[in-house]
């Protein structure tokens, strides 16, 4: 391995975790050494242990910090993925609301990579709207990424990522590029208007959303923080739930053994007492 000591490891590995609650392993020193050599090229450093020094000797930390999470973040994402969730948005949440004579809609996409899970949403929603007089929404998609967030406001995607799409879902929300050989489509602007985005780190104390979400996606980044940063981040996320809300969370994951005022209604979705 080029030059990267294990005592720089151990300490990016320490800042990483305490910024980003992401934990880095020693079984991770290979995979975190090619995501940073992008750096090294954009920095003109020679291996990663001068990285370490320009951070923690040469104070280069202020500056470095939002590149070193994009390049350790994992933005994997799919559109409907785990699509029991969605099925619940529109067979139970959705109905729901419209007995109760609801007429707006508040989701947040708490770790939104790229923009798929809030697209997804999006499209869930309005084709309810259309088909059922259902309410209006709007969407927050939060991510801690920058370079992943500019992909999710441009709501540009493959044609192969899209294809979980249902076919009259794709043709109503999605634009194909005629031009075969670019293999890109975008949603529609009228849904990309429908969701707000902004960067937001799940380790903040305090985060500034509305605390009257009618549910909360948080799927599949809890299992990168260790139990105490999972509850901690929980009660945080919870405190933006109306009482009667919802918080989805990713199939692997689970609030169990935290003090939490939710009460489970089915696998991994959950409901604000």
């Amino acid at each position: 391995m080029e030059r990267f000591s294990a005592r720089n490891f151990e300490r990016l590995a320490a800042l990483i975790h305490r910024y980003s609650g992401i934990k880095m392993p020693q079984g991770k020193r290979t995979m975190l050494a090619g995501r940073l050599r992008s750096r090294l090229v954009a920095l003109e450093l020679d291996s990663l242990d001068d990285y370490c020094g320009y951070i923690f000797e040469n104070r280069g930390i202020a500056n470095e910090l939002v590149h070193l999470i994009n390049a350790v973040s994992t933005n994997k994402t799919d559109f409907f993925r785990e699509p029991v969730h969605f099925d619940f948005l529109r067979e139970t949440f959705l109905p729901a609301l419209v007995l109760a004579g609801r007429r707006a809609v508040k989701i947040w996409s708490a770790a939104a990579s790229i923009g798929a899970e809030a697209y997804t949403i999006a499209m869930v929603l309005e084709d309810f709207r259309r088909k059922n007089h259902g309410p209006d929404y709007s969407i927050l998609g939060t991510d801690i990424s920058t370079e992943a967030l500019e992909i999710a406001v441009a709501g540009q995607f493959s044609k192969a990522m899209i294809d979980p799409v249902p076919p009259e879902m794709r043709s109503r929300y999605i634009l194909q590029s005629r031009d075969q050989t670019l293999a890109m489509a975008r949603i529609i602007p009228q849904l990309r208007a429908k969701v707000a985005w902004a960067r937001l780190n799940l380790m903040e104390s305090r985060y500034p959303v509305d605390r009257d979400m009618d549910c909360i996606f948080c799927r599949n980044i809890l299992i990168y923080f260790d139990k105490s940063t999972q509850n901690n981040v929980l009660k945080r996320l919870c405190d933006h739930l109306r009482p009667g809300g919802y918080l989805i969370l990713g199939h692997s994951e689970s609030g169990a053994g935290a003090e939490l005022p939710l009460v489970s209604v089915r696998s991994t979705i959950f409901r604000r007492l």
